[in-house]
């Protein structure tokens, strides 16, 4: 059940907010955070390792600057994580554009804006690729997604091993290896796995990637007369990190003798940079960077409960799972401490819906208007997976904070302008 904390302003980026009496609601981004977590996951990983991050978890320019600035490589997957990373000054040509479908207008887009390097799911994204870098005079670099045969155990969303818009079936690609082979344009490079999201613990991982790895090697034996070759493993990731309850990244630091243990067994030569080992990250490496202000707008008594309504819902956190396509979000939230006992309290948001509700009961002290509340550790998949656009209430103000001093403020504007 959702918690409160004694005092919210022990976070320093929220402190600086409120003191700088910046609008709410507000998602503030501690980059300080973002590089701590990114070391952090460097230094669970092996050397020589290549290290990608998935915009879609957040795209804030200030985010993705600082994760620039770290030397972490871009994987998009539209044409609006597109511009975001080569506004943050990623070169076009190190950008891995995935997605399991592609329109042409945005794969010659990208071929036009200089990115080479593309993942495909299936053979039609193979001939669709051709078809267009020959059209723009290109020769590009592709990874074959792999849907393995089987699932592993232990991540939150199961994305490999089930009927999936997500790679080719490994069973395919064994059946009719040709189809998967280069074509004049496009020289296929390499394999991309990723078998599951949030995955829980390095156990859970270690098999994982065991599980890759056996896969790459009877499949890369197989197109072996058909491709390039080899020269790239994205291994994925999955690796968890809370979201809108209190805690740390998942404790990676045992990942890394026992993948090294892995690669130097399966991947022969791999040191050597042939194939070179890459993985990728999304939440882990954002979301305890990030956090939700917002204040209460109203509380009232209702058929014997304490309700209060506050400035965001599910239009601000939560996305589908306010429409109930996912279970509630139910986040914990960080409240005044007034010494009062918690009362549980219903919270809900300004929407003119009745599914705009975080919580049935969450342990609060009373509450009054104008009292701030923080959601802790959403800066991934918080507002930029959120129904933004859903009865058309402004965007959170988003701030970026570095060492404790603010260095961004913005909002994304919804208004139509045609």
């Amino acid at each position: 059940m959702p918690d409160t904390a004694t005092d919210i302003t022990a976070n320093a980026a929220v402190d600086a907010v409120l003191r700088a009496g910046i609008e709410t609601p507000a998602y503030v981004y501690d980059l300080t955070e973002v590089r701590a977590n990114t070391d952090r996951l460097r230094a669970a990983l092996p050397e020589r390792t290549g290290l990608y991050y998935s915009l879609k978890a957040n795209p804030h320019p200030a985010v993705l600057g600082a994760l620039r600035a770290a030397d972490v490589a871009a994987e998009v997957c539209s044409p609006g994580e597109l511009e975001a990373a080569l506004e943050a000054g990623w070169p076009a040509d190190g950008i891995l554009y995935t997605g399991p479908g592609k329109r042409d207008d945005d794969v010659a887009a990208a071929l036009r804006a200089g990115v080479r390097e593309f993942c495909v799911d299936s053979p039609t994204g193979l001939d669709q690729l051709e078809r267009l870098a020959d059209a723009a005079g290109a020769r590009v670099r592709c990874l074959v997604r792999i849907n393995d045969d089987q699932p592993v155990a232990g991540g939150a969303l199961a994305m490999t091993g089930v009927a999936s818009q997500f790679g080719a079936d490994a069973s395919w690609v064994r059946a009719q290896p040709a189809s998967f082979g280069d074509r004049p344009h496009v020289a296929v490079i390499g394999l991309h796995f990723y078998m599951g999201s949030n995955v829980d613990g390095v156990d859970a991982l270690l098999a994982q990637f065991a599980r890759e790895l056996d896969t790459a090697k009877t499949l890369t034996d197989i197109l072996a007369p058909h491709i390039t070759g080899v020269r790239v493993l994205d291994l994925g990731g999955g690796f968890a990190a809370p979201f809108a309850r209190d805690g740390a990244p998942v404790d990676l630091a045992a990942l890394r003798d026992g993948l090294a243990a892995l690669l130097d067994e399966r991947v022969p030569g791999w040191p050597g940079g042939v194939p070179r080992v890459v993985f990728e990250s999304g939440r882990h490496l954002v979301a305890t960077a990030g956090v939700l202000i917002t204040r209460v707008l109203d509380v009232k008594r209702s058929h014997g409960k304490d309700i209060a309504v506050l400035e965001s819902g599910i239009n601000h956190l939560g996305g589908m799972s306010g429409l109930r396509r996912l279970p509630p979000l139910n986040p914990m939230l960080h409240g005044p401490s007034s010494g009062a006992p918690p009362v549980p309290t219903v919270v809900t948001g300004p929407l003119c819906t009745p599914l705009d509700t975080w919580s049935r009961a969450a342990e609060l002290p009373p509450l009054a208007p104008g009292d701030v509340l923080v959601v802790p550790n959403v800066g991934a998949y918080g507002l930029y997976a959120s129904l933004v656009a859903f009865l058309g209430h402004p965007a959170p103000v988003e701030v970026a904070v570095e060492d404790g001093a603010i260095t961004h403020v913005s909002r994304i504007h919804l208004t139509r302008k045609d």
